[in-house]
């Protein structure tokens, strides 16, 4: 039955793959194009207090039920917050939906190649946990290219300023020519200002939906100067400046600990490499860690230090810059 589930996994991994290389470009290129002439064809809604179209609003996935219970507690509300800030166009209820039935897959996968009920637990962890990694990756690399693509977006502001524009035409200008993920975060920006929202609350906003320090200082520096007045052109410079010599400094640093990294990477990797190489040089020698109880502490005391290793160093080469 294993076997069979695997087969099938496997046929629909190749034939999804080559689904996607044959056909989705071809039908990404039409979606698009339906989208752009749809938007050229329309005709314009006339804009009145009743119009639902005005009113911001969540999108629920197919399982709206888990979707309302999901965002009414904290921890949901986090994960919401996380799912807008990684750019993933997925609801709450898929992204859950997903993670139950990977863990449920893993857990039959793994249990069935340990054959001990223990392999349900670990696999079933792992496969529930390995959409959020996903999720999380995806979240570390937007706002880390946000984040490289913030001191242009900070300049195209302050020649807009110069030029005499006002600072929402700005904003205008970084959302229309930057891509993604600044253009379409200074989009939102732009547009809930537009439609009424303070300033104040439109940049708020913004540093919610991007936490880093670089956009909260932005953020300051405008609402200050709209207080108390001043060269913003100049400010926003001065900011621009700063963001690009905190990086040149941080790629200095990530040159002098990259042979700390490195170690680390080699120790986490060495046990599992051995353990893989003696399961088939000695397989019987290694199956007394999955069969008996000392070897399954063991097997777990191995895990924890590890990653106790793994984590104290990755602490000792990390420098806040």
């Amino acid at each position: 039955m294993i076997v069979f589930l695997v087969f099938l996994f496997g046929v629909a991994a190749v034939m999804g793959a080559y689904l996607a290389v044959t056909k989705l470009p071809g039908y990404l290129a039409q979606r698009k194009l339906d989208a752009r002439l749809e938007e050229v064809t329309s005709v314009p809604k006339e804009a009145t207090g009743d119009n639902p179209e005005l009113v911001k609003g969540s999108e629920e996935g197919f399982l709206p039920v888990v979707e309302r219970f999901t965002t009414s507690t904290q921890k949901g509300a986090n994960l919401a917050v996380w799912v807008e800030q990684s750019g993933a166009r997925i609801s709450l209820s898929a992204l859950l939906l997903i993670a139950a039935l990977l863990g449920v897959f893993f857990g039959l996968v793994v249990a069935g190649a340990l054959r001990m009920p223990i392999g349900w637990v670990l696999g079933g962890a792992l496969g529930f946990s390995l959409p959020f990694i996903v999720l999380r990756v995806k979240r570390t690399r937007r706002l880390r290219k946000f984040e490289e693509d913030f001191p242009e977006a900070l300049d195209l502001i302050a020649r807009a300023l110069k030029a005499g524009h006002a600072f929402a035409t700005g904003l205008k200008m970084v959302a229309d020519e930057m891509p993604e993920p600044i253009g379409p975060e200074f989009r939102k920006t732009f547009d809930e200002q537009n439609f009424g929202l303070p300033l104040k609350d439109s940049l708020t906003n913004l540093t919610t939906r991007i936490p880093l320090l670089d956009v909260r200082f932005f953020s300051t520096a405008v609402l200050i100067q709209r207080e108390t007045g001043g060269n913003l052109a100049e400010i926003l410079e001065n900011l621009g400046h700063v963001v690009r010599e905190r990086f040149k400094i941080l790629r200095q640093v990530r040159v002098y600990t990259a042979h700390g990294r490195l170690t680390g990477y080699v120790l986490l990797g060495l046990p599992v490499f051995l353990a893989i190489a003696l399961a088939f040089i000695n397989p019987e020698h290694m199956q007394l860690l999955f069969r008996e109880r000392i070897g399954h502490m063991m097997l777990f005391a191995t895990a924890v230090m590890q990653t106790i290793g793994y984590v104290w160093i990755k602490q000792v080469v990390k420098i806040e810059v």
